[in-house]
């Protein structure tokens, strides 16, 4: 028997949009209600046809010259201002399709807007550099400056985990860089992604500056990898995904940020009355489904037994459930599978002799906090990434072994250490192989003024506004010679 569909007010158009029109095609599919299951809207999928001409309507307007740096930053300013008169709908699509707490969802509404604005002020700051070139005997009367000039047009293919602001950490630098878009949503969580460009519309931004194709990465994926019109990919998902796009994109440019298993490191000297809240927050947010989240917890021995009795007891708290309850803190996984696959994991660390403090009981696509000890060097909670609201942790007696064991996963996104101690901050700073390490905080800590992005198979590339747009600029060198 099929569930009835769930109502939601406000929901944005479900097809394609070129030149600023909506248009429908391809095989509709359905998005679902995370934590009911029930439906929520069908939305059609782009034809190969419609990715063509997305891509052709967004490179003409690229070769057509975007408007001047002032306007774009104005548009960008409209949007955030626009924002929160958006923000119910926006909440309640992300509670209904990504399964986001309420609070997670206007977190993400907030950030959002902060996103655009650091946008808005990087269009007007986009410069270069003056040359010295009196640094070569000879070339001392040459001047010489660089301009950064748009890219054409951006791919940017974005999760399901951060629907509103990554999409912006993608859209909005390239539009004030000067580029056009090509968005292709998570095919979890099409209509945030459509809300936000019909807001982005509304605000301002050129229709042919923008295009939004949505589908599955099987098929609209592919197709936009074979459009040689797209200058730059922007992508936010899995290694395995990252380099099929790598691949496809040749000498074309890219920015990636892929897979993860993020550690943070709790010494004897840490602060635990600030310590403990973070690390639970910073694991168990968003049901743990963050590229940064807590995962790999190390331990110094002297206090790995406090400290897991403590971020138990917090976990604890944690109500989880349905995100439409304002009290509810762990709302549920994408999909059912994403539980089921985070409960076997959970099943199988007890049965190679972890010790389940807390948690790890699920009810259809929700999984209640789990804290867990002592896991199987080799078990899947541990070596492999969860996205699940799960911490595992492990005791250390060196700090430099501790240093050691998280080097040695294949990924580097971020890191965090908790000490009182100088030398051993500086030392982590300067050995721990991720994109990011944090002193006193945790991996999953991020501003969206900051350069962020990994190493191996975490990608490369960064992200925040200043940084994101200079990835997506060609840096152009003039020089005069008197």
């Amino acid at each position: 028997m099929t569930a009835s569909p769930l109502h939601i007010d406000g929901l944005p158009p479900t097809g394609a949009l070129i030149n600023g029109r909506w248009v429908d095609g391809g095989p509709r599919f359905v998005v679902d209600d995370k934590f009911s299951g029930r439906p929520v809207a069908e939305v059609a999928a782009a034809t190969r046809a419609q990715v063509a001409e997305a891509v052709r309507v967004t490179r003409a307007a690229a070769d057509g010259g975007a408007p001047p740096p002032h306007d774009r930053a104005q548009v960008l300013r409209r949007a955030a201002a626009l924002m929160e008169g958006y923000r119910q709908r926006l909440v309640d699509v992300m509670v209904a399709e990504a399964g986001f707490t309420l609070a997670d969802a206007n977190g993400e509404v907030d950030r959002a807007m902060v996103t655009l604005s650091l946008s808005a002020d990087e269009a007007l700051r986009l410069v270069g550099d003056v040359i010295p070139f009196g640094a070569s005997p000879g070339a001392h009367r040459r001047i010489g400056f660089t301009q950064r000039f748009p890219v054409g047009v951006v791919c940017a293919i974005t999760p399901f985990n951060s629907p509103l602001n990554t999409v912006l950490h993608k859209v909005a630098p390239a539009y004030a860089a000067g580029n056009a878009v090509v968005l292709k949503p998570s095919a979890f969580t099409p209509l945030t992604g459509a809300l936000l460009a019909q807001l982005l519309l509304e605000a301002g931004l050129p229709p042919a500056f923008l295009a939004v194709v949505q589908g599955e990465g099987d098929s609209v994926g592919a197709w936009l990898l074979e459009e040689q019109d797209i200058a730059f990919y922007t992508f936010t998902g899995s290694t395995r995904v990252g380099r099929i796009i790598q691949q496809a994109a040749g000498l074309r440019r890219t920015q990636m940020e892929l897979g993860s298993i993020a550690s943070t490191i709790v010494c004897a000297d840490a602060d635990l009355e600030r310590a403990i809240p973070k690390i639970a927050n910073a694991g168990l947010r968003k049901a743990g489904q963050v590229c940064t989240s807590v995962q790999r917890l190390y331990v110094q021995r002297d206090i790995a037994e406090e400290v897991g009795e403590r971020l138990a007891a917090y976990a604890r708290t944690l109500q989880a459930g349905d995100p439409r309850d304002p009290a509810t803190k762990v709302g549920p996984l994408i999909s059912e599978q994403s539980a089921i696959r985070a409960e076997q994991w959970l099943r199988e660390a007890e049965q190679g002799g972890a010790r389940l403090l807390c948690g790890g009981q699920r009810q259809r696509s929700v999984i209640t906090p789990a804290v867990v000890t002592h896991a199987p060097q080799d078990g899947r909670v541990w070596c492999q990434e969860a996205f699940a609201p799960l911490l595992a942790l492990r005791p250390f007696d060196d700090f430099e072994e501790a240093l050691r064991d998280a080097n040695a996963t294949p990924f580097g996104l971020s890191a965090g250490v908790f000490t009182q101690d100088i030398d051993r901050a500086l030392r982590a700073a300067a050995t721990l192989r991720f994109g990011t390490v944090q002193i006193n905080e945790t991996s999953s800590a991020r501003s969206d003024v900051m350069p962020f992005g990994g190493v191996k198979d975490s990608g490369f590339g960064k992200e925040g506004p200043a940084h994101a747009i200079r990835e997506m600029t060609e840096e152009r060198l003039v020089v005069f010679n008197p």
